[in-house]
């Protein structure tokens, strides 16, 4: 699929075209019909409107910092009429924040960036125009990394009330986000497998369904999965690794999950397929895997581990693992130490919590397993995220006439603002989250696997 990326020139630092009168803030006061000569300055609202004046122009402060560190053109309009943009002199903006009362300027001071967005998801604040490239804007500028006390100070209440430490917050967080329905993912995953993972869009890849395809040619191919095989399948979702490993491969798989709902419809599905006797499942916490296999494929759950799980969980991963086996984590993981956004964690992954590769790889090898390779597929999951929002966006409608009451205007509102954001950060330049594959093998690997990666793209191999 082609990334489009908007044409931007370039502007000199700190350019601000102001509309209307000028404020000792930067801001304008009332409409284009009230202009002065350049450099004069209004004076405040009525005294009733002060306060909101005062803080239009502190939040206003923040916004033309934003403006003066990014080629994307916005515009923003507080609740008492001020506005502020960087467009130049004849160029529209390409996007419009409105705020459209006094508290949701007072909760982007009180919050920074998560004030902004939780006023978005309430609807104090409008987004109009193209919503990626206000996320684009902010990363441009690094305001999504301002330090917040506020902020702070709530991200560890949420660790302390939501910690994955207690299996059965665990298992409460994971069908906070997972078991919302197999209708609801269904509208906007792919058609293929239903893979709510990156997917690996290597060159000539136009579809989410051909990327997802890839992904799991990939990272079946890593591993070398052979017939026969016995591997788990770790946080297998619905299937879609299972019953293309299966047909692929002629593998046999273990599927592991904690929600209760995506193990009900995958069980379903594997009666449906007659599948039931052949593919196994199992409902149990990652730390609890049963039994031994020759391969092991965990795509996407170290991001549930919590700070203080995140080596149990590894140790779960290779407790799994016969003498020998080769397994695949592929993770979100940040490069360095770094907080996980809050919003995300309060909104949308309680308990949710990104380590650092380092960390990670650490882990890995504190539990003997021997680190084979690691590849970065950041990239990868802009493109993806991309084509899930697209996806949400477009089957919004449907969506909300599954359960009206549960997928409302908030929850719309929350969630493309998740998908969006996290497809632009992974974009970004100055992004410090990223997506890694690591390759490990339970012990110092024999010498029964290839020398080079060469046969990863070998377009003549075939599954065996």
């Amino acid at each position: 699929m082609a990334e489009q990326k908007p044409k931007h020139r370039r502007k000199p630092a700190g350019i601000g075209r102001i509309e209307g009168r000028i404020t000792a803030d930067g801001l304008t006061h009332g409409d284009r019909s009230l202009a002065h000569e350049p450099g004069e300055r209004s004076s405040p609202p009525a005294s009733g409107n002060r306060a909101t004046w005062r803080v239009g122009g502190l939040v206003g402060r923040k916004l033309a910092a934003i403006g003066a560190a990014t080629e994307v053109r916005f515009r923003a309009v507080f609740s008492d009429g001020s506005v502020y943009t960087n467009c130049e002199e004849g160029r529209l903006p390409e996007f419009t924040v409105t705020f459209r009362t006094a508290r949701a300027a007072l909760r982007v001071l009180a919050f920074g960036p998560v004030g902004l967005l939780e006023s978005y998801f309430d609807g104090n604040i409008d987004i109009e125009g193209s919503f990626p490239l206000a996320f684009r804007a902010a990363l441009d500028s690094g305001f999504d990394n301002s330090q917040n006390a506020l902020v702070a100070l709530r991200n560890r209440w949420h660790e302390f009330r939501f910690s994955n430490k207690s299996i059965a917050q665990a298992k409460a967080n994971a069908r906070f986000h997972y078991g919302l329905g197999e209708p609801f993912y269904k509208l906007w995953l792919d058609k293929v497998g239903m893979m709510y993972t990156c997917g690996y869009w290597k060159e000539g890849t136009k579809t989410l369904e051909e990327a997802q395809q890839n992904k799991m040619d990939h990272v079946c191919r890593k591993v070398q999965l052979k017939r026969g095989e016995t591997f788990v399948d770790v946080g297998c979702g619905w299937g879609g690794l299972l019953f293309h490993a299966w047909e692929r491969y002629g593998a046999v798989g273990t599927g592991v999950n904690a929600t209760t709902e995506q193990v009900t419809e995958l069980r379903a599905e594997l009666v449906r397929r007659g599948l039931a006797d052949r593919i196994g499942l199992v409902e149990c916490d990652f730390r609890e895997i049963p039994g031994q296999y020759d391969k092991l494929l965990s795509i996407g759950t170290l991001e549930h581990a919590g700070p203080d799980q995140l080596l149990a969980i590894v140790r779960g991963h290779a407790d799994a693992m016969k003498p020998g086996a080769l397994g695949m984590i592929h993770f979100i993981g940040h490069v360095g130490d770094f907080n996980t956004e809050f919003y995300v964690r309060k909104h949308i992954f309680p308990g949710g919590w990104i380590p650092s590769l380092s960390l990670a790889i650490d882990a890995m090898e504190k539990c003997g397993l021997e680190v084979l390779d690691v590849e970065n597929l950041r990239r990868h999951y802009a493109l993806t995220l991309d084509a899930w929002a697209s996806r949400f966006d477009e089957n919004w409608p449907a969506i909300h006439a599954l359960e009206p009451r549960r997928f409302d205007e908030r929850f719309r509102r929350t969630w493309r603002t998740y998908l969006w954001s996290c497809a632009e950060m992974f974009r970004s330049k100055n992004s410090h989250t990223h997506l890694f594959q690591v390759l490990v093998s339970k012990g110092n690997i024999a010498g029964n696997y290839p020398m080079s990666r060469a046969f990863l793209y070998d377009a003549a191999a075939r599954p065996s």
